[in-house]
């Protein structure tokens, strides 16, 4: 007999613990099965008063009898609770306010290299540019001419740059192929290989003086782990009257400090660029190590990172824009957004920015 009623209690207990966290009806009636039900737990109990002595059974099914009393009226209150709830929600539910504004919907977050962009962009706006946007379908005049790459520029030729088939030969005979024809002697079409012919247009449409950023994609015959044959770049241009080259250096560091917001050291080198003379390059102390890591695997030790190509404008490219040189002059810079958001945000593998594969993101390394 004291077997049965620690059973019975263990029951009651288990039971109590069971139906205070039920929260809905469907799950109430899965309880009753589990304790009440033929094959429950008071079910079996009950089928055990026969192995009981005969004086024992009495007092025995008394017990289990008030503990089914017990469960039912218990499941039958908290019945009443879930269903008063469940209608009250249908209730709240159904009343429908037209004159309240919609809630809208829910917005996802902004993709690294957008972040980076907006951030760049509020950044520059901020030191007085404008935002200005080009074509990613160009023509040759504007991507490789105006910015003082002629023919035989290396940078034209067939394994760099995605270049649109040649329409001459299947143009209609008539009006239609001599229109093609004039076109076609502006240079072939492409796809842009650098946001440059922005501020080629640009000044064309506004003139001097001017401060511009260039926000957008480019393409390049580029494919390996480091490089993509899309990507994304922001260039920046200013053109006014006397513009030293130390205002494009205080640009771009009040630039670097503010997108990694803190004060990063800085140095320029000595490079090459056809539409900047003089031309640079800036490189900022290593945003992982600061330069303290000689195994760092941001800067290989170097405690260096080249981030901006820059210059003073080439007079050839200002004249090209129909803004007279020996009246202003400028400064230009350009940068790979993909690569600086992959700097502030710890990204180490670029076809995290791009590829659908869900393994890169899973496994945060190369697969």
């Amino acid at each position: 007999m004291s077997d049965l009623k620690q059973q019975v209690e263990n029951v009651r207990s288990s039971f109590g613990q069971a139906v205070a966290s039920v929260m809905a009806t469907d799950a109430l009636q899965e309880l009753r099965v589990r304790y009440l039900g033929k094959k429950g737990e008071l079910t079996t109990l009950l089928k055990s008063l026969g192995k009981l002595p005969p004086k024992e059974r009495p007092q025995a099914g008394e017990a289990l009898n008030a503990l089914r009393d017990q469960l039912e009226r218990e499941i039958e209150q908290k019945k009443q609770e879930l269903t008063r709830a469940e209608d009250t929600a249908v209730e709240v539910g159904d009343r429908l306010d037209v004159t309240l504004p919609s809630r809208g919907r829910a917005v996802g977050a902004f993709h690294p290299v957008a972040q980076t962009m907006h951030e760049i962009v509020s950044i520059m706006q901020g030191l007085g540019y404008s935002v200005a946007l080009g074509p990613e379908i160009e023509e040759e005049h504007y991507n490789f001419e105006c910015l003082n790459m002629p023919s035989w520029h290396p940078a034209r030729d067939m394994q760099d740059t995605f270049y649109f088939p040649d329409e001459k030969e299947n143009a209609p005979e008539g009006k239609g192929q001599r229109m093609l024809e004039e076109r076609m002697l502006k240079g072939r079409m492409l796809l842009r290989t650098h946001t440059s012919p922005v501020q080629v247009r640009s000044m064309l449409q506004y003139g001097a003086p001017l401060r511009i950023v260039c926000p957008g994609k480019v393409y390049r015959r580029d494919n390996d782990p480091t490089h993509s044959p899309m990507f994304n770049q922001l260039e920046g241009l200013l053109v006014e009257e006397d513009v030293s080259f130390s205002v494009l250096k205080g640009s771009l560091r009040e630039l670097m400090n503010g997108f990694f917001e803190r004060e990063l050291k800085s140095r320029f080198r000595a490079s090459y660029f056809p539409f900047t003379e003089p031309s640079m390059e800036l490189d900022i102390e290593c945003v992982e190590c600061s330069g303290k890591n000689p195994n760092c695997r941001v800067c290989k030790g170097t405690g260096w990172l080249e981030v901006c190509g820059m210059g003073m404008v080439h007079p050839f490219v200002i004249r090209s824009g129909g803004v007279d040189p020996e009246r202003y002059n400028g400064f230009a810079f350009g940068m790979g957004l993909d690569r600086m958001a992959m700097l502030k945000y710890g990204i180490n593998d670029l076809r995290l920015l791009f590829d659908g594969n869900v393994s890169y993101f899973l496994s945060g390394r190369d697969v």
